[in-house]
């Protein structure tokens, strides 16, 4: 998961961020995953700064997970997802597929009293966030933010079916992978979309724990939240999405003694 890429998986990146602003952070990919946490900023001379990556190694609540241990909970905040029609940012990051929502963007993530605004949401392929052996096709993250800071994000799992329409426009409109990889906005294609239309019937159903971004700089303190219920898409539109970044996912992280509870169907 990342945030959006001036913020950029954050708060200051959030793919699949939060860190700082994109143009100062280091190079990284998810080939070199494992070593995230050595990567250097040759700009700083002293530790910590010269480590900007290094919660990605030592944090202890990282994401994702594998969500087949979770504990049914009945005392759960349910979920209110009251997403809006936007004129979006078409958004090729240089590491996922990504629209950011624009600055009067009125959708929101309500759980309990508390308002998380969508800030943007982007794919991860092949999935991050595992069901014991059951890895998904691709996977999508709704990243909503706080003024205070604080993030949550939605996970959706996309399973291959039926074609998606809403996913075909965000095919349609991302601009294509630049040689080497970079941000490219699309900004002016005048395409309306509501991010409801990626969401799966079910909404009630879902796992939820504590974790971290999923790209550098892997912050903690995110509130994840995963929808039970797999949302559809073609054999062709996986293509597609494959066709901007393969492998764009970071693999299963330890527990560490978490908890992931949920209100669970298995689909």
């Amino acid at each position: 998961m990342k945030l959006k890429f001036f913020l950029c998986s954050g708060l200051v990146t959030l793919s699949g961020m939060i860190s700082a602003p994109a143009s100062a952070a280091p190079h990284w990919t998810h080939a070199e995953q494992d070593t995230w946490g050595a990567i250097e900023d040759d700009t700083q001379k002293q530790a910590p700064l010269m480590y900007p990556y290094a919660e990605c190694g030592i944090g202890s609540h990282q994401s994702p997970v594998d969500l087949s241990g979770e504990a049914n909970s009945e005392k759960l905040n349910m979920l209110e997802i009251r997403y809006v029609k936007d004129m979006p940012d078409f958004f090729n990051s240089g590491h996922a597929a990504q629209v950011n929502t624009s600055a009067s963007y009125k959708g929101v993530l309500k759980i309990g009293s508390d308002i998380y605004p969508l800030t943007q949401f982007h794919f991860h392929a092949p999935s991050e966030h595992v069901i014991g052996s059951q890895t998904f096709p691709a996977e999508l993250h709704f990243v909503h933010v706080r003024a205070d800071g604080r993030i949550a994000v939605l996970g959706v799992l996309l399973k291959e079916g039926a074609a998606n329409p809403a996913i075909q426009t965000i095919l349609n409109n991302v601009p294509a992978t630049t040689t080497p990889p970079g941000p490219v906005h699309n900004t002016d294609s005048g395409v309306t979309l509501n991010p409801k239309a990626l969401l799966p019937k079910d909404k009630s159903h879902f796992y939820t724990y504590a974790g971290s971004l999923t790209t550098p700089p892997c912050s903690e303190g995110v509130s994840w939240y995963v929808l039970a219920e797999p949302v559809e898409v073609s054999e062709a539109q996986i293509a597609l999405l494959e066709g901007f970044y393969t492998d764009n996912n970071r693999l299963p992280q330890n527990l560490n003694g978490r908890t992931v509870t949920g209100t669970i169907k298995r689909w």
